[in-house]
């Protein structure tokens, strides 16, 4: 044994997972498995044309939530789309989960209850069969894990590293939104722990509020693109930034990447909330995460279908690796993009 010690979040979350499965050939001792870590989804084998999609979350109070302003029953609700993004991301639909949470006893069966209510809004959203799960005794507060599943003819499946030089980068919906919804609830609970009596002013912020608290897969962008007959060539959520993602695409594409920072699609709202508490807007869309919106490239020869679509906007492209991964910024001038994303083991 090593004597030496290393602080977790000297890695972050990515670095420690490539770290732990180094050299390690235990994930791929069955035929079965197309694919193992390293992507949104596990791939495993169901026939010679499908395959199984399954991944799974943790999602634990005072790290991914805090129930000071966020609802039991939206935390039921965002733990079950955040891991069906994950499934989507792949360019497939999800179809069941499973579900088991470790509880202290400072919750009633009431609480539970109204959470449960989340996940059944959330399965009947988005036709979701829950088969199974655990229920266990928690130290810790709230703790929800989610595996999520869904099946997808091989061709049609979209990976991380399949994207080539001269395919057009794409996004879903608008970003940043989230990030800035939990700035303003922050900020509403500081104020809040300092006087009691004070409500919060969220009514003027309910669209980026509810980008943070009330996520929704993209499953309707798949759905979009299998109508068009388009495969993205790379796919992933946007739950860590996009600057976070469009690194991932790239380096396991091995390819570069040229994002115009004029083209990322932010919300009016965002843009004002964000400029009211002096953050750039841009910043916001690039670091700040949990949108859980879709980026993905396309070949060129698919860009015509998707040109007019009111919720995919193109931002760029993909370069080679020697031209390294940059975004053009508004004022026309270029600058390496560095993932700043939320570091899980951060201090």
């Amino acid at each position: 044994m090593s004597k030496t010690r290393t602080e977790i979040n000297t890695l972050g979350e990515f670095g420690l997972i490539e770290h732990l499965n180094q050299n390690n050939t235990l994930f791929h001792e069955h035929s079965l498995t197309r694919k193992a870590i390293g992507d949104d989804a596990a791939v495993l084998q169901k026939t010679e044309q499908e395959s199984w999609l399954v991944s799974t979350d943790l999602f634990i109070e005072g790290i991914h939530f805090d129930l000071a302003y966020a609802p039991l029953k939206n935390i039921g609700y965002k733990a079950v789309t955040i891991n069906l993004s994950d499934i989507a991301a792949m360019n497939a639909i999800p179809s069941q989960i499973t579900v088991s949470i470790a509880v202290s006893n400072r919750f009633s069966v009431e609480a539970l209850e109204e959470l449960y209510e989340g996940i059944k809004t959330a399965c009947k959203q988005y036709q979701i069969d829950l088969i199974g799960g655990d229920t266990t005794a928690s130290q810790a507060g709230l703790i929800i894990s989610i595996t999520a599943m869904g099946v997808a003819n091989n061709d049609k499946i979209s990976y991380r590293n399949g994207a080539k030089a001269n395919d057009i980068i794409c996004v879903s919906g608008d970003l940043g939104g989230a990030y800035m919804g939990l700035q303003v609830l922050i900020r509403e609970k500081e104020v809040w722990l300092a006087n009691p009596q004070m409500q919060p002013q969220l009514t003027d912020f309910q669209y980026i509020v509810g980008r943070q608290l009330k996520p929704e897969p993209r499953t309707d962008i798949i759905k979009e693109l299998a109508k068009n007959n388009i495969v993205p060539t790379s796919m992933i959520d946007i739950s860590d930034g996009l600057a976070s993602e469009m690194m991932h695409i790239c380096q396991q594409s091995n390819v570069g990447a040229l994002i115009v920072g004029d083209r990322i699609p932010i919300h009016e709202k965002t843009y004002e909330t964000a400029l009211s508490m002096q953050i750039n807007p841009l910043t916001a869309a690039l670091n700040g995460g949990e949108d859980y919106e879709l980026l993905f490239t396309i070949a060129q020869k698919d860009y015509a279908a998707l040109e007019n679509h009111p919720n995919i906007t193109p931002i760029g492209y993909i370069t080679t690796p020697e031209k390294g991964i940059y975004l053009q910024t508004p004022q026309d001038t270029t600058v390496p993009i560095q993932a700043q994303g939320w570091n899980h083991f951060q201090k």
